[in-house]
């Protein structure tokens, strides 16, 4: 789901990469928006309201937005800059550290912090960490299915599905239908778990607050030692294969 690289990438890896981490995208963004009154998963918004509030002279809001989305990119710096070095070394492991951070984050946020809005201190400072995460982690998404999957937003999955669709009546030979139907599939799958996400989200957030984002964390938990079940499966499978 990680690990896999360049042609050795296959469409199931790619379906099982879109499927759980757009379910966490979809419980981080409702939980942000129940427990913030604000976006954390995406920043097109954010610059709508820094206009806003930037036309109203409210100079002190204005910037927390362009914060906003100044963290959103530091978490993709972060994120890539990581996989770079790491992947020097093994690239294998270049996604456990980003996706370890997410988890730290996510968790320390649910343990540490209470609900709250963005115009006190203390919902800037979940916001601001929350939108890092995001980006660390469509940084990483984007980079290991090489942009073929997004999960933190569905503006351009729209986009992208819209045309795909519509493809479907002009590409007729066989190779063009299959890979056109792979991707709509794909957007389809996306949509469906972030939707998944946010309502999963919106229930665990009326019964735990802000620590429905264990939810989330546990979900990327999952994905990690799944990967890891998997490399140690094939590894055994070589060693056996070669007695």
């Amino acid at each position: 789901m990680f690990r896999h690289h360049g042609k050795a990438r296959t469409f199931l890896h790619n379906l099982r990469l879109a499927t759980l981490l757009s379910l966490v995208a979809g419980i981080v963004n409702i939980t942000g928006v129940l427990a913030l009154h604000t976006l954390t998963t995406n920043v097109t918004g954010h610059f709508a309201y820094f206009a806003e509030e930037f036309m109203k002279k409210d100079y002190t809001t204005a910037i927390t937005f362009l914060l906003f989305t100044l963290c959103f990119l530091l978490g993709s710096f972060v994120a890539n800059t990581v996989v770079e070095i790491v992947s020097q070394r093994n690239s294998r492991l270049s996604h456990v550290l980003p996706i370890a951070i997410e988890i730290v984050i996510l968790t320390s946020i649910g343990l540490f912090f209470n609900t709250a809005t963005i115009y006190s201190m203390n919902g800037k400072i979940e916001a601001f960490l929350l939108l890092f995460a995001m980006g660390m982690q469509n940084s990483l998404v984007t980079k290991v299915s090489q942009s073929t999957v997004r999960t933190t937003h569905l503006t351009g999955l729209f986009t992208d599905l819209g045309i795909e669709l519509s493809q479907l009546f002009f590409y007729k030979k066989p190779e063009q239908q299959k890979k056109l139907k792979n991707n709509i599939f794909l957007r389809f799958s996306i949509i469906t778990f972030f939707f998944i996400g946010c309502v999963l989200g919106g229930f665990a957030y009326a019964s735990i607050g802000i620590r429905t984002l264990f939810i989330a964390s546990a979900v990327l938990l999952v994905a990690l030692f799944y990967d890891y079940l998997r490399l140690q499966f094939f590894a055994i499978k070589r060693k056996t294969s070669d007695l």
